[in-house]
């Protein structure tokens, strides 16, 4: 399989295997390269991020099989770094995303539930969804100063539920104003961005992050692109991934085949 992933979460965060059976699976699919990203610890309390306590575990369980599937596949140890995390350290590559806005010194989470969001947008920002939006996409296109991050993470998060409940219009001038914002603050840094699947493969999309129009955008930048599953199970390791390939090859728009094009 040419196409590898490194967007991906084990038990130790809100995954659902262990990181040497998510290995395994991998190899069996025939991937050349698998970087690790479970989810660093968040500042505040959070029930889907790796532990303060666990952390350094989870590092050195990925070191582990590093080595020992060394002559199978090439492993990389990255984290998936949050705008609200601590500070990463030791990693060979970051992934950062942003999956709370801090809103009148309450975190405000993103990808909770409809009806979660809708509370929120009610709540912190009297029903202007496209405030909320503009908060989200500042976060966004300050993402390379706050963590010094490699790859972006699904870049418009905040569309999650959309298809389920369109709570944001995606086609409003400000809108569109603050996602070109954030990839104008991003243009000049190292980033580049994935193309993940996860939200497909646990049924809350129908096409990946980010959208057509960004990704567009982004390839006119003149920044390639990285293919990412998002996996949080042996079940979706390589989810569409083939897919975002061809399609890729299609527009005729480059993607990485090995992280170490950009490390």
């Amino acid at each position: 399989m040419e196409v590898s992933t490194y967007h991906t979460h084990t038990c130790y965060s809100d995954g659902k295997n262990t990181p040497e059976e998510m290995l395994k699976k991998a190899i069996s699919l025939g991937m050349r390269e698998y970087g690790f990203s479970d989810h660093a610890p968040m500042i505040f309390s959070c029930e889907w991020d790796t532990k303060v306590r666990t952390i350094e575990s989870y590092k050195r369980v990925v070191l582990d099989l590093k080595e020992k599937y060394k002559d199978e596949i090439k492993v990389y140890l990255g984290i998936e770094q949050d705008y609200y995390s601590v500070p990463a350290q030791d990693y060979e590559y970051i992934i950062g995303s942003v999956h709370y806005i801090q809103k009148n010194g309450v975190y405000l989470p993103l990808d909770a539930s409809v009806d979660k969001t809708k509370e929120n947008i009610d709540k912190y920002y009297n029903g202007d969804a496209l405030a909320y939006c503009e908060d989200y996409y500042e976060l966004v296109g300050d993402l390379y100063n706050k963590t010094k991050c490699h790859i972006i993470g699904h870049f418009d998060l905040i569309t999650k539920f959309n298809e389920i409940e369109p709570l944001i219009d995606t086609t409003h001038p400000r809108y569109i104003k603050a996602y070109t914002g954030a990839l104008k603050k991003l243009k000049d840094t190292p980033v580049i961005y994935e193309i993940n699947t996860g939200a497909i493969s646990r049924g809350y999309r129908t096409s990946p992050y980010p959208s057509d129009e960004m990704i567009d955008i982004i390839a006119k930048q003149g920044k390639p692109f990285v293919i990412c599953s998002d996996t949080h199970s042996t079940e979706t390791i390589d989810f569409n991934l083939e897919k975002e390939k061809e399609r890729l090859k299609q527009k005729g728009y480059s993607y990485i085949t090995s992280l170490s094009q950009i490390l």
